[in-house]
């Protein structure tokens, strides 16, 4: 699998990976970001599905284990500052 700390500034990839809905399983439907820490958890002692999909899971859960999956929150705030008008 491919490593995804390369990722951790890209943009794009990074919002991807968030917003990327859950194909299958218990979980499906829902974005990656919102899976719960135990699910992602089992898939990495498992073993992620091979392609994107297994690695925006670990990218998630990367950020998930490391208590950083508020980022996503963080970067909503961040652009409706920036495009706020200024007074």
């Amino acid at each position: 699998m491919e490593d995804v700390s390369q990722h951790i500034f890209d943009e794009e990839y990074f919002l991807q990976a968030l917003n990327m809905i859950m194909p299958f399983g218990k979980y499906k439907g829902q974005r990656l970001i919102d899976l719960p820490e135990e699910y992602l958890i089992w898939f990495e002692r498992k073993g992620f599905p091979p392609g994107k999909l297994g690695e925006y899971m670990q990218c998630v859960y990367a950020m998930q284990v490391n208590g950083l999956e508020n980022l996503q929150k963080l970067r909503s705030v961040s652009r409706r500052q920036k495009s706020a008008p200024e007074s």
